[in-house]
């Protein structure tokens, strides 16, 4: 028994016989047929193949007949010292000095049973001898290759086409991104369509250590490695900001792995990503339906955390209460999402929720807060839900403090997100997440989308441009404004064209839907903004014009005619004698939100996971970001009605 170091090389066939006497047989080569099967099938070399039948060098083809040496029995083969051998067939890269580390031998032993050697070199499928030690056994000890040291083989040229990246290139020839950018400086930031590029094909796989006991037969897997990056190819409607989401990271780390999404997402084309990311499939969420499987079979606890600023009131000898109030925006915000928090205590009453609520003043402003000291004096670590505190840098401050104890921190109004918490939930959808949403809503309907972009607005222009690159930009005249012709140039007969307008000039407003209510009679089409406009707003600009075009627009809330909604405001009313406000309604929703999720058999984290939820005017459909936090991505799109009325888009 010896230990053995097993190098193996795609193109290794090892020749353990000689043959007395040759006679020739014709083969047919069948579809799909290599040149290594049928040798393995006659129990032959690559290289007499190749001998007999040179042509065969420059590919196979099916029906082609091949000649084929076919022996005797296996005889023992002796060298011109009537030393014993046996034969080894040359495999890519290999040297004279490691067949001699292989085999245990000399470079002068090898030599001298190979006359001619020495002046022709060796050559790829070259079958030669090795000297076999008295005792029967060739000592085979062999370290792992090191390439460095190895004759570099002849390379490959490879000429780039649409859908290949560096990594596929890579595989394809067995080698590393890192080595075709070293080989090819050029291609180190981008791989353009139509590049040539040296490749240097490794035909080496794994080594592995095994024990061989001399006249056996032995059979060796390669060892078989996970790839480090995994194929996909784009589907239809896919955007970089969809992928972003799928694959749980930032644009700029797509860019990383594949240079040529900068030029744009191509539906078929092939990009690649770390095969230790997980895809985030998309999943169907149910709607709404908390309230309809409550359990109360545990305690929960929620803490709010609200900033009623109690001892600045109290301190203040200037201003009476009631003056404070008439003046102090901040303070009556809060007061109305208290409001709006107790209304939602009041129905978890109703609803004999088994919950465990505390509210403190987390005395806040917009830099500093009693947060810390809450969290340390209160055990509010022991918690299930925080709802606040207000100001965005306070409640990362919160997150940061009970990650550790896996507190969910939710954020009620700010829409602001610096810091990456996976304990922080961001309940005010982003301004960023509700355009990327509104342009996949667009392209889910087959739309064309246009847009119509302010020439001010360089950061509008820059978010198309560099993340929404199927977009058409309507280009304007010399006075800033679009005329049919231009618009017509993007559209297309057939289809929905989508023209998003982003402008808060009152000109370009009615520029636009002077030029586009004519052209309804022969395009279908729709107006959209992506963000709330005031100007819309404005009485001079025509209402009926809007509803004409069916603006399409995203809304943070909607109108609810729901017998519940009915009965929310009729008893805020009767409690507050007020009708409720914005604040107060968002107050109700995302703290009842946060009650019903604590109340379910599942986890609150499941029910965010599984669950997007309908209040009385807030919608809650979190999403984990590729940072770690939740946002809220429910919003409603609605548009204008012919009628003057406003509805909900499906």
């Amino acid at each position: 028994m010896k230990q053995l170091l097993v190098v193996f090389a795609a193109s290794l066939l090892v020749s353990c016989s000689a043959f007395a006497q040759d006679k020739i047989i014709k083969h047919k080569v069948a579809k799909g047929e290599t040149v290594t099967q049928i040798a393995e099938k006659y129990k032959v070399t690559p290289a007499e193949i190749y001998r007999l039948n040179p042509d065969s060098q420059k590919g196979l083809k099916p029906e082609m007949v091949l000649l084929i040496s076919s022996g005797m029995k296996p005889q023992a083969k002796v060298n011109a010292d009537n030393q014993a051998v046996k034969t080894h067939t040359v495999a890519a890269k290999e040297t004279l000095y490691g067949l001699s580390k292989i085999y245990g031998i000399t470079d002068a032993e090898i030599l001298r049973a190979n006359p001619g050697l020495s002046q022709d070199g060796l050559k790829v499928g070259q079958v030669i001898n090795i000297p076999v030690k008295s005792d029967g056994k060739a000592g085979i000890k062999e370290a792992k290759r090191d390439r460095k040291s190895d004759k570099k083989q002849e390379p490959v040229v490879h000429t780039v086409v649409s859908g290949d990246t560096k990594y596929s290139i890579a595989r394809q020839y067995n080698t590393t991104v890192s080595q075709l950018d070293t080989d090819n400086p050029e291609i180190k930031n981008s791989l353009q369509i139509g590049f040539r590029i040296k490749v240097f094909p490794n035909t080496n796989k794994a080594v592995q250590e095994v024990t061989v006991e001399e006249d056996k037969t032995i059979s060796i897997k390669p060892e078989t490695r996970k790839p480090e990056f995994i194929d996909y190819q784009v589907k239809p409607k896919e955007t970089l900001y969809s992928l972003g989401r799928k694959f749980g990271v930032a644009q700029e780390e797509l860019f990383k792995w594949n240079p040529e999404l900068k030029d744009g997402v191509k539906e078929g084309m092939t990009i690649k990503y770390p095969a230790s990311v997980k895809v985030n499939e998309t999943v169907t969420k149910s709607v709404s339906g908390l309230s309809k499987t409550i359990n109360t079979d545990n305690r929960k606890q929620l803490v709010l955390l609200l900033p009623f600023n109690i001892s600045k009131i109290e301190g203040d000898t200037v201003n009476s209460t009631s003056a404070r109030l008439k003046k102090d925006k901040f303070l009556n915000m809060t007061l109305d999402f208290y409001s709006g928090a107790l209304m939602a205590v009041d129905s978890a009453k109703a609803l004999n929720l088994n919950l465990d609520i505390k509210i403190y003043d987390s005395q806040e402003t917009k830099n500093s807060s009693a947060v810390a000291t809450l969290i340390s004096q209160n055990n509010i670590g022991s918690a299930d839900v925080v709802v606040g505190p207000f100001y965005q840098s306070n409640v990362e401050k919160a997150a940061e403090l009970l990650q550790k104890k896996s507190v969910a921190v939710i954020s009620p109004l700010s829409k602001e997100s610096t810091a990456a918490f996976p304990n922080l939930m961001q309940s005010m959808p982003s301004p960023e997440l509700v355009k990327n949403e509104m342009l996949d809503f667009l392209r889910a309907k087959n739309g064309n989308i246009t847009a119509i972009i302010d020439p001010k607005r360089l950061s509008a222009k820059q978010f198309f441009t560099q993340n929404h690159k199927d977009v058409k930009l309507i280009g304007l005249n010399e006075k800033g404004l679009i005329t049919a012709e231009s618009v017509a140039k993007e559209f297309v007969k057939g289809r929905m064209n989508y023209v998003i307008l982003d402008s808060e000039k009152t000109g370009l407003i009615l520029n636009t839907l002077n030029v586009l209510v004519p052209m309804m009679a022969d395009y279908s089409l729709q107006l959209v903004i992506l963000e709330k406009n005031d100007t819309f707003d404005f009485e001079e600009v025509p209402l009926a014009k809007l509803a004409q075009l069916h603006l399409l627009y995203p809304s943070l809330t909607r109108d609810n005619t729901s017998a519940e909604a009915a009965i929310f405001e009729k008893d805020y009313k009767e409690k507050n004698k007020i009708f409720p406000n914005q604040y107060a309604i968002r107050g109700f929703d995302v703290v009842f939100d946060a009650m019903l999720r604590l109340s379910q058999e599942k986890s609150f984290m499941e029910t965010v996971e599984t669950t997007s939820s309908d209040q009385v005017e807030n919608r809650f459909d979190y999403e984990k970001l590729p940072s770690g936090t939740y946002m809220n991505k429910g919003f409603y799109i609605l548009y204008y009605d012919t009628d003057l009325s406003v509805k909900e888009a499906n």
